[in-house]
This record gives C-alpha cells, sequence and structure tokens, in this order.
C-alpha cells in the first residue's frame, strides 16, 4: 500500500479528476448500453408483471445513465478532456453528439410506454402489450443500440485526430 500511496503522491494535480470524470462517462455509457440490452431482451407481447416491473425499473437506470453521460461529456469538453477545440473542431465529435442526441430522442417513445405501464403495475395488474406494440418497441431498441454500438467507434477515431483539420489520424 505504500507504493500506491507514493505513486499518487507523485501524480500531476489535475490527473484524478480527469480520470474522474472520463471514468464516469466511460461507464454511463457502458449501463446505457447494458440497460439497452435488457430491455431488448425483456420485451414481448403481455409481459408478465415481474418483467413488466423491471422493464420500467431499466429504463429509469438508462436515463439517470444517459444524463451522466451527457453531463459528463459537457465537463470533458469544457475542463477535463483535450480542450475544446480539439472536440468542437472536429466533424466526428457533431456526429457523436448527433447520434447520442438521436438515440436520446428515439427512447422517448419506449420511456413514454414504460411510464404508461407504471398505471396498471401501480393498481396490481398487468400492461396491455400486443404484438404489434412489442415489435415496435424492439425495432427501436435495436437502432438504439446499434446507434449506441457507433459512439465509441466515433469516440476512438476522435482519440486518433481523425477528422481533426490537418490530420491523417494515427
Amino acid at each position: 500500500m505504500p507504493a500506491f500511496a507514493a505513486l499518487l503522491a507523485d501524480l500531476p494535480s489535475d490527473v484524478l479528476p480527469r480520470a474522474g470524470v472520463a471514468y464516469v462517462h466511460y461507464l454511463s455509457f457502458m449501463l446505457c448500453f447494458g440497460a439497452l440490452v435488457l430491455e431488448r431482451r425483456l420485451i414481448r407481447p403481455n409481459p408478465s408483471k415481474q418483467d413488466a416491473t423491471l422493464m420500467v425499473i431499466t429504463d429509469v437506470v438508462y436515463g439517470m445513465a444517459a444524463l451522466a453521460l451527457l453531463v459528463s461529456g459537457i465537463l470533458r469538453v469544457m475542463y477535463f478532456g483535450q480542450g475544446g477545440s480539439f472536440y468542437t473542431e472536429n466533424p466526428l465529435f457533431w456526429w457523436k453528439v448527433g447520434l447520442y442526441l438521436s438515440v436520446g430522442g428515439l427512447s422517448l417513445y419506449p420511456t413514454i410506454t414504460y411510464i404508461l405501464w407504471a398505471i396498471p403495475l401501480r393498481k396490481g395488474e398487468l400492461p396491455q402489450v400486443s404484438e404489434a406494440l412489442a415489435k415496435r418497441l424492439a425495432w427501436i431498441l435495436n437502432i438504439e443500440l446499434a446507434g449506441f454500438a457507433l459512439i465509441p467507434l466515433l469516440a476512438t477515431l476522435m482519440a486518433r485526430g481523425v477528422g481533426l483539420p490537418g490530420t491523417l489520424g494515427a
């Protein structure tokens, strides 16, 4: 343990805050993706009370993680990342932001659906989920998962300078 304490003592003062914000950003992304995978796995016509309740809870977790992802991303751009111009001058950054916002916009339909499920669930009743609704939600969740899967690719390219004026990437 003394060696670990010595290692921490030798770090520049900005390393731990930068690492902490990055960690929250990555963890939030993983929680979002995991929640979407679980929602996709659970969606079916006329779910059990347990599955419907789990869907509602999972969507709340997804929403909180998406908010943490957004806030930590903003903090990284403004204070804890490579500097604002590294991001804002890169078209891949704007593609990433657009993809995040698109996935977020798509998630409104399932979220509103799950909120409406909470009403019968509180009364001890099951939500009525038709085959068509379950298929529609499954398609939306598939698109959200595909969109979220592309975000780390764009981030990886950005980290290598791809998209910045005058660079070819590394």
